[in-house]
């Protein structure tokens, strides 16, 4: 059945028309293809899994209503703003979108691997009498309404900060085509002039490059300069360094530098011609050159006249209403080194990226870093808190998100023994689910929905683990994104129909201690 489009003014009688069946034979949808069409009843309190699907999307399970209990309320930290209270109005186009062939090939290894999936906790902020009028994810279902509804010409930024498990963009790329797929492609969005290193794919920067320095903040020891939202900088090391990108028909970019003393202009052109100079005070401010770009042109370039110049990133996005997802991710990073992002640096560019979803990809090197001694739990909590705390400040119309860390194993594992799991991966995993929620975050469990303890060893045994046993590579950081994807969805079209849980304290949950002596289970 297609989904007849309608004017405004009989646009819920033709609805109801299709609801009933009521729809001519032959009739030609006109629904623009970003739209999901309606391949389930629009959802309301449980929507069905799709059949034959294998380990498909999560859903929900139908109960009476006598049967759920009351959402919990958990207040978000007093020093952010609150948004005015509103009942989120459902979009009657919340519906799962079909299966695609690779979604269907991840879902299927999901079943190999026995990766269940999970849900997103999505803590209800504000109630009202007829129960929860806003949740931590409100401002994000409601944007991807609007995409569905009114597109306009505004895209829907999704800012993904997080460690070397999103840095290589794999997981983020699968939970950018899942969203894209069903809601359109609003461009690329923030890019930097160079990689982080030198290896690996270019999908998120500078096509061709040379001259450039990269400096992070996941360094041990800090660099000489602080951090913009992109936990990175480039500084040229020789004169005329220079950065390419290919165009794709974006009508404006803008250019994030650092203006440190000494350092000469930046130049941005396009296929030849300048369209911008930076001009650079020595003051060490962090600053913005926006450009507009002539229709047709193909090749960007930001070159450095000189030594010492500094590139924070590059913004390219067209004028369409869909999803961008920032990449933002830093090999090495945590809650306590995004400390190093300069204060009016966060502002202004979350600021200017407007984003509807922090989304947080940590605790797998916090985890790591309670194994090793050189932190400890109040320290962990401490700055998750004061991150989130700082970027929702930032950034207060947008919904926030946690993901935890995946199944990780202790250091120092003999090979051809069993693997044990890490010991302070329960621990960070239970810290991080009560700091996101505490502080009006929702938190999706990645460790429990690809298994729990030894699903890593059947990461491994099926050959989607680096030899590190730290790093997915290949289809297992695809399924690792299918399953936030997932996630992301079913929250969207069951928001409200699902209670979120109560938050629990850490002793209300399995002892940080039980996980040491747990062993990685073997593949069957």
């Amino acid at each position: 059945m297609t989904v007849l489009d309608v004017s405004r003014g009989l646009w819920r009688a033709g609805l109801l028309a299709v609801l009933a069946g009521a729809l001519l034979p032959g009739c030609e949808s006109r629904t623009p293809p970003h739209r999901f069409p309606l391949t389930t009843t629009p959802a309301t309190d449980s929507v069905p899994a799709p059949p034959g699907a294998g380990a498909t999307r999560p859903t929900s399970e139908a109960s009476p209503p006598s049967a759920r209990p009351e959402p919990a309320v958990v207040p978000a930290s007093a020093s952010l703003p609150a948004p005015a209270a509103s009942k989120p109005r459902r979009s009657e186009f919340r519906a799962l979108p079909p299966t695609s062939e690779r979604g269907g090939q991840l879902h299927a290894l999901a079943t190999r691997l026995k990766a269940p999936g999970g849900r997103v906790e999505d803590p209800c902020l504000e109630t009202d009498d007829t129960g929860c009028a806003r949740s931590a994810l409100t401002p994000f279902y409601t944007a991807l309404d609007g995409l569905l509804e009114t597109p306009g010409k505004t895209p829907t930024v999704i800012a993904a900060f997080g460690n070397s498990l999103i840095a290589g963009d794999r997981i983020v790329d699968v939970v950018r085509e899942d969203l894209t797929a069903g809601f359109g492609d609003g461009g690329r969005g923030v890019l930097l002039v160079d990689r982080m290193a030198p290896y690996g794919g270019r999908n998120r920067t500078a096509a061709v490059s040379h001259g450039w320095q990269p400096r992070t903040l996941g360094e041990l020891k800090a660099p000489p300069h602080p951090f913009g939202i992109t936990g990175v900088y480039h500084l040229a090391t020789e004169d005329r360094a220079r950065g390419r990108f290919k165009l794709e028909g974006e009508p404006r970019g803008t250019l994030w530098w650092k203006d440190v003393k000494g350092a000469g202009r930046l130049v941005v052109s396009v296929d030849g011609a300048v369209l911008a100079r930076t001009e650079p005070r020595g003051d060490g401010a962090s600053r913005t050159t926006s450009f507009e770009l002539p229709a047709g042109a193909k090749w960007l370039d930001v070159t450095a006249e000189g030594r010492g110049a500094i590139v924070q990133g590059v913004v390219l996005q067209k004028d369409e209403a869909g999803i961008v997802l920032d990449m933002l991710g830093v090999p090495s990073a945590d809650a306590t080194l995004y400390a190093r992002l300069e204060e009016d640096a966060l502002k202004a560019q979350l600021q200017q990226r407007d984003p509807k979803l922090l989304l947080f990809f940590l605790g797998g090197n916090e985890s790591k870093r309670l194994e090793w001694k050189r932190t400890d739990l109040p320290t962990v909590r401490q700055d998750l808190a004061a991150l989130l705390r700082r970027t929702r400040a930032a950034a207060p119309g947008s919904a926030c998100l946690v993901v935890g860390p995946m199944d990780a194993v202790q250091d120092g594992h003999a090979k051809g023994k069993p693997l044990t799991q890490r010991p302070f991966l329960v621990a960070a995993i239970q810290a991080e689910r009560e700091v996101a929620l505490a502080e009006g975050c929702g938190f999706f469990d990645l460790y429990a929905a690809m298994g729990g303890a030894g699903s890593l060893a059947r990461f491994n045994q099926a050959g989607f683990m680096h030899e590190d046993l730290v790093h997915p590579r290949g289809h297992g950081l695809d399924l690792l994104g299918q399953l936030v994807s997932d996630a992301l969805l079913a929250g969207w079209v069951d928001e409200g129909a699902v209670p979120a849980p109560a938050l629990k304290t850490a002793s209300e949950d399995a002892p940080a201690s039980s996980a040491s002596s747990e062993t990685a289970e073997a593949v069957p």
